[in-house]
């Protein structure tokens, strides 16, 4: 049967296809607009299957702050090229993205494609979203952060989502929370800027001291100190270690002469509370992909193929 340009136009506006392909799955449904989107995400999954092998190290990372205040969520959304990275289509996604995850509080990527949006699985919209817009398009990790009681938590993103950053804590009563919410946020800041790897001393896994510990021996031995000596330096260097990769112990960027602990119990002693950082997140946008390396020429040579 003849189709409307009417309906192409509506077609194509609701499912981002080419109009001779809305075209073409129009008449094939015989006018009948949700058979022709059927047939055009069956057409779209196929075609994001294609591209599934590619590899996406692109993209940004995104964080969210549920209504309440109580839970942060952050995710890295990866594309293949930062063209796509900047696109609408690209960046709605990552809002969708992120909103389901606080919208269905999952904590992990396998649940997040399991849980349902606009009434199909995940994973298949996802799949309806790469034909879209034309890369392989990768949820590849998320985290959520909660707080029960008195409570607080907040988030940073540097470069335009390059880097990002979650974090909570807690506190002994609403209105202390309420009194270091923008220390938060300059706490959310220095964790981006001076990426600590741990929370603090306690959270440093034993075999990691005990690493720190031989190499600093080795060290000291290769300086020609003397054994009795090597034991007496050696807790110092320890001591060290521990203010330099933990974010209680570093010091502050807004003030190097006190360290992250000591300006948030400044703070919460001048509300007259206790406030406690329990956790953080700290994403760096590729951190750990491998970036597939290709010659141009060679790209679209195989593209003619």
């Amino acid at each position: 049967m003849a189709v409307t340009a009417a309906q192409v136009k509506e077609l194509r506006e609701r499912t981002g296809a080419g109009m001779m392909d809305c075209k073409k799955a129009l008449q094939e449904a015989n006018g009948d607009m949700e058979k022709a989107i059927e047939i055009l995400r069956k057409k779209g999954i196929a075609k994001a299957a294609k591209k599934a092998d590619r590899v996406a190290s692109e993209g940004t990372i995104a964080v969210e702050i549920d209504a309440d205040g109580k839970c942060a969520s952050i995710v890295e959304v990866n594309s293949e090229t930062d063209f796509v990275a900047k696109n609408e289509n690209f960046q709605g996604l990552v809002e969708r993205i992120k909103g389901q995850i606080a919208a269905k509080q999952v904590e992990s990527v396998e649940e997040l494609y399991r849980s349902e949006i606009d009434g199909v699985l995940f994973e298949e919209y996802m799949k309806a979203q790469i034909a879209k817009i034309g890369e392989n398009i990768v949820v590849r990790r998320l985290d959520r952060i909660c707080v029960d009681g008195p409570g607080i938590v907040s988030g940073y993103l540097h470069m335009g989502g390059k880097i990002g950053v979650i974090v909570a804590a807690a506190c002994d009563r609403e209105e202390t929370c309420d009194s270091i919410k923008d220390l938060l946020k300059d706490i959310a800041m220095h964790i981006a800027a001076m990426n600590p790897r741990y929370l603090d001393e306690s959270s440093i896994p034993q075999e990691v001291i005990e690493k720190e510990k031989e190499i600093a021996r080795a060290q000291l031995e290769k300086e020609g100190k003397p054994a009795n000596i090597i034991e007496k330096i050696i807790p110092g260097k320890i001591k060290k270690f521990v203010e330099e990769n933990t974010l209680l112990g570093q010091k502050f960027v807004k003030d190097d002469k006190k360290s992250v602990q000591q300006v948030l119990q400044e703070a919460a002693k001048a509300a007259g509370g206790e406030v406690k950082i329990i956790g953080f997140v700290r994403y760096e946008l590729g951190e750990g992909i491998e970036k597939k390396q290709e010659d141009f020429a060679a790209e679209v040579a195989a593209q003619m193929k």
